[in-house]
C-alpha cells in the first residue's frame, strides 16, 4: 500500500476515534443527566442534556427534510466545487433555508414555528409592554429581578432589550405574532452560513470555503435555528465578524469597518454573553496584521453608536447585567449543578455541530502543530478563537443548560473545520442523520 494511502487511512481512523469519543461524551451526559434529573430534578431539563422531551413523531416537514438532506449529501460537494462564487453563496443560503424550514415543520406550523417564540416566557409576550418604547427602556431594569413588580419573563430579563425590541419593531411594521417572528429568525438566521463562508474565503482560502459550504448548509444546528431568537443573534454576530474580515483585508475598509462596529454594538444589546465574540474579532484583527489599524478605528466608531442610543434612551447595560446575574441565580441557574453542566454543555455542542465538526477540529489542531502549513493557519485560528469563546462561556457558569441554542453564535464558526475532512459525503450523511433523529425523536424546547 502506498504511503499516501496509508496516511489517509490513518487520518480517517483518527477522525473516527474523535467522533466516537464525542458520541461517548453525549451518551455519558444522557445517562448521568437522567440519573440526576430523576433523583432531584435539579437539571431542569426534560431529556438531559437537551431542553427537550422524548416524543417520536413525523410531520409535514419530514419528506422535505429527507429530500433536502439527500440532495445536499449527493450533490453538495460537487456543486460547491463547480459553482461560481455568488451562485454558491445563494445556493448555500437556499439549501439552509430549505433544511431549516423542513426541520421546523416536522413539528407542524403551530408547534414548530408559530408558537415557538410565544411560549416559555419568550419575547412576544412582552411586546404589549413596549407601546411607549423610550419609557419601556428607561424602566427595563426595574423588572429584571424575580421579586420585582411585573418582572419580565426569563428570556426577556435574560437579554438586553435589543432582543425584545426586534419583535416590537416587527409588530409595529405589521408583522406581529409568532409566525412572522419565526419567519424572521429562520430567514435571518440562515444567512449566518453565508457570512461564515465569506469570512473563510477572505481570511483563508476560497477552496476551503467551498469544502466547508455543504456542512454549513446541512448543519444539525438548524434544529435550533428554526426557530429560536438565538439563530437571529448568530447571524448578526456572524456578519459583524465577516464585515471586519473584509475591512482588514482591504475591501472597503471604511464602510465595512464601520458596519462591523455597528453590528458588534447591536450584538451586545441582543445578548450579554455575545460580548465574547470579541475573542473571534481579535483573531480577525490578528490575521489582518498591519492592515487592521485603520479598519479598527472605523469599527470602534461604529461600535459606540448602538450603546449611545440605548444609553441616551435610558437603558443602563452594566446595571442590567448586574441584575441579570442576580436573576440568573434566583431562577434555574441557581439550581442547576455546575459540576454536571460544565462538561454536559460540551455534549450539547457536539449535537449542534455534529460528529463531522469534532473530527474537523481534530484536524485543525493537527494543522496548527505543523508549522510548515502556514498557508492553512488562518482557518484554524478563526475556528479555535470561536472554540475559546465557547469555553470561556462554559467556565463562567452563566451558561448552564440550553446551550444548544445559546451557543449557536459560536457554533457556526466551528463548522468550517469540516473543510479539512476527507470523504465529505460520508460525513455529510452522518450530520444529516443526526439532525433528522434529533428532530424526529425529540420535541425540542426551541
Amino acid at each position: 500500500m502506498r504511503p499516501s494511502v496509508v496516511g489517509v487511512n490513518r487520518d480517517l481512523l483518527r477522525d473516527l476515534y474523535a467522533a466516537v469519543c464525542a458520541a461517548l461524551l453525549v451518551l455519558t451526559a444522557v445517562l448521568v443527566g437522567t440519573v440526576i434529573q430523576h433523583r432531584d430534578g435539579s437539571l431542569r431539563v426534560g431529556w438531559p442534556p437537551l431542553l427537550a422531551s422524548w416524543d417520536p413523531h413525523v410531520g409535514p416537514g419530514t419528506p422535505a427534510a429527507v429530500v433536502v438532506a439527500a440532495a445536499v449529501v449527493v450533490h453538495g460537494p460537487s456543486l460547491a466545487a463547480r459553482l461560481t462564487w455568488r451562485p454558491l453563496l445563494l445556493s448555500v443560503w437556499g439549501a439552509g433555508l430549505a433544511w431549516t424550514w423542513s426541520l421546523a415543520l416536522v413539528d407542524g406550523w403551530h408547534r414548530g414555528v408559530a408558537e415557538q417564540l410565544t411560549t416559555r416566557n419568550e419575547y412576544l409576550r412582552a411586546v404589549g409592554r413596549f407601546h411607549d418604547i423610550p419609557a419601556a427602556l428607561r424602566d427595563f431594569t426595574r423588572h429584571i429581578l424575580i421579586d420585582s413588580p411585573d418582572n419580565w419573563g426569563a428570556h426577556v430579563a435574560g437579554h438586553p432589550p435589543g432582543a425584545t425590541l426586534t419583535f416590537v419593531l416587527l409588530d409595529r411594521a405589521g408583522l406581529g405574532g409568532g409566525g412572522w417572528a419565526g419567519t424572521w429568525c429562520i430567514t435571518v438566521g440562515t444567512t449566518a452560513a453565508v457570512a461564515v463562508l465569506v469570512a473563510v474565503r477572505t481570511l483563508a482560502d476560497e477552496s476551503l470555503a467551498r469544502r466547508a459550504a455543504p456542512f454549513l448548509a446541512l448543519a444539525p444546528a438548524a434544529v435550533w435555528v428554526g426557530t429560536s431568537a438565538d439563530g437571529y443573534f448568530a447571524a448578526v454576530a456572524a456578519w459583524a465578524v465577516t464585515l471586519l474580515a473584509l475591512a482588514v483585508r482591504g475591501v472597503r475598509p471604511v464602510l465595512n469597518g464601520f458596519g462591523s462596529g455597528l453590528l458588534f454594538g447591536l450584538t451586545a444589546y441582543l445578548s450579554y454573553g455575545l460580548t465574547l465574540m470579541a475573542v473571534v474579532a481579535g483573531a480577525v484583527l490578528l490575521l489582518g496584521r498591519g492592515s487592521a489599524l485603520r479598519p479598527l478605528l472605523f469599527a470602534l466608531a461604529g461600535l459606540v453608536v448602538v450603546p449611545v442610543l440605548f444609553t441616551v434612551a435610558g437603558f443602563d447595560w452594566w446595571e442590567a447585567y448586574r441584575l441579570l446575574v442576580t436573576r440568573y441565580y434566583q431562577g434555574a441557574g441557581g439550581v442547576r449543578p455546575y459540576g454536571y453542566w460544565v462538561w454536559a454543555n460540551l455534549a450539547c455542542t457536539v449535537l449542534i455541530v455534529g460528529p463531522a465538526t469534532v473530527a474537523g477540529l481534530r484536524r485543525v489542531v493537527v494543522r496548527l502543530r505543523r508549522r510548515e502549513d502556514r498557508g492553512d493557519l488562518p482557518l484554524p485560528l478563526l475556528v479555535l478563537s470561536a472554540l475559546l469563546a465557547l469555553l470561556v462561556a462554559d467556565l463562567s457558569g452563566m451558561s448552564k443548560a440550553e446551550t444548544e441554542r445559546i451557543w449557536l453564535p459560536f457554533a457556526v464558526w466551528l463548522l468550517p473545520a469540516c473543510a479539512f475532512l476527507t470523504g465529505a459525503r460520508g460525513w455529510l450523511a452522518v450530520q444529516a442523520v443526526l439532525a433528522l433523529l434529533l428532530n424526529h425523536l425529540l420535541l425540542t424546547g426551541w
